[in-house]
């Protein structure tokens, strides 16, 4: 009976026990998820702080434009064109647009030069084409090239220029 008592002694010991360690288990592993979840937080969430060039570049917003700012040619464009017989008129009113305030000196500064070409290329055109809306837009490409070429002629950025537009276009 010595032996049944010892055990019956030492059965509550033992029970008491094994909660104590189940409970310090059990905080172990919620104090470990918990770790956890916010070591992993942390690192979905964490900026990054090396990054490539390109990534950050690209990862920037892009800086607000400039205001457009428009070179009128006053007066309008007055040409003949046409082939033999067919004399026709062609009046257009054009201005050039940039965001430098410098590119639109140079384009003052340039005018008689720009204004040269323009009259050249009008004077060349074909009554037919430019009757039809996809030739207009055509004239307008060549223009900002001539309009571009002479800038370049002169040492400025070509690409300062960013368009010309048809303010009025008149054929008789």
């Amino acid at each position: 009976m010595a032996t049944e008592a010892a055990k019956l002694e030492t059965a509550p010991k033992a029970a008491a026990e094994a909660p104590k360690k189940k409970g310090k288990l059990l905080y172990i592993i919620v104090a470990l998820l918990l770790v956890g979840g916010a070591v992993g937080g942390w690192l979905a969430f964490k900026p990054k702080a090396a990054s490539t060039a390109a990534g950050a570049a690209a990862e920037k917003p892009a800086p607000p434009h400039s205001a457009a700012l428009y070179f009128k040619f006053d007066p309008a464009f007055v040409v003949n064109f046409g082939g033999e017989g067919s004399a026709r008129y062609l009046q257009v009113m054009v201005e050039a647009m940039t965001r430098d305030p410098a590119m639109l000196e140079s384009i003052k500064n340039n005018e008689p030069a720009v204004r040269n070409d323009l009259v050249l290329l009008f004077s060349s055109q074909d009554s037919s084409t430019l009757l039809s809306a996809d030739g207009k837009e055509k004239l307008r490409t060549a223009t900002l090239e001539a309009v571009r070429k002479v800038i370049a002629a002169e040492g400025g950025n070509p690409k300062l220029v960013e368009s010309v537009y048809f303010t009025s276009f008149v054929i008789q």
